[in-house]
């Protein structure tokens, strides 16, 4: 489990092609390590990765064909990867519960500066755009972030200068692809709910 806060951003250096799926060589930069074992979660931009080696600040992770498929920023070296360890009990949680899971990938359709912030508008899939909610949370390549509109399947969010400086967020254009997670407690509302109705249409 993660909380949306990036520690720090990392970057591929090198991709070896597996049978079925890929192992990244990571370098995380300033991420702290010194509690990192192998075996130990890593969120890399949304994604939720398993430490399997790791040499210094530098850390290798093996990436399923079928995570491949379902999101976006993991195939090529020099892409930039935002990072955070899984959350301890201990820990704050600074943004909101992150399972690292990707729901679906998005499209941004406007990255602008508005003042001193950014505006970001993203379309989300047919399949979770009903999960996003106005004042709700989003995880946005990993980011927490909340909602600030939502016009159908596009919402939009507004991020201070220092998520975009702190973030791969910075380099997101038209056109870019995002990991999207929905915020974990719609699934529980949405399951409750058609389990509600089908207890409901058992009795009658």
């Amino acid at each position: 489990m993660f909380s949306g806060i990036v520690a720090a951003c990392g970057r591929i250096e090198h991709i070896e092609p597996l049978a079925d799926g890929l192992r990244l060589t990571v370098d995380t930069a300033t991420l702290d390590l010194s509690d990192v074992q192998i075996g130990d979660s890593i969120a890399n931009s949304g994604v939720c990765l398993t430490v399997i080696e790791r040499d210094g600040q530098r850390v290798k992770f093996d990436v399923s064909r079928e995570t491949l498929n379902c999101t976006v920023g993991l195939d090529a070296v020099g892409n930039e990867l935002n990072l955070e360890k899984a959350l301890q009990l201990s820990d704050r949680l600074g943004g909101h519960l992150v399972t690292g899971h990707v729901d679906g990938v998005g499209e941004v359709l406007k990255f602008a500066p508005v003042g001193e912030s950014h505006e970001l508008v993203i379309r989300a899939p047919g399949a979770i755009a009903g999960y996003i909610a106005k004042k709700g949370s989003v995880t946005v390549n990993g980011v927490s972030l909340t909602v600030n509109r939502v016009e159908g399947p596009d919402f939009s969010i507004n991020l201070i200068p220092h998520t975009v400086a702190v973030t791969n967020l910075k380099h997101l254009e038209p056109g870019s692809r995002v990991n999207l997670e929905i915020d974990l407690i719609a699934r529980y509302v949405e399951r409750m709910l058609a389990w509600r109705e089908e207890e409901s249409k058992d009795k009658a």
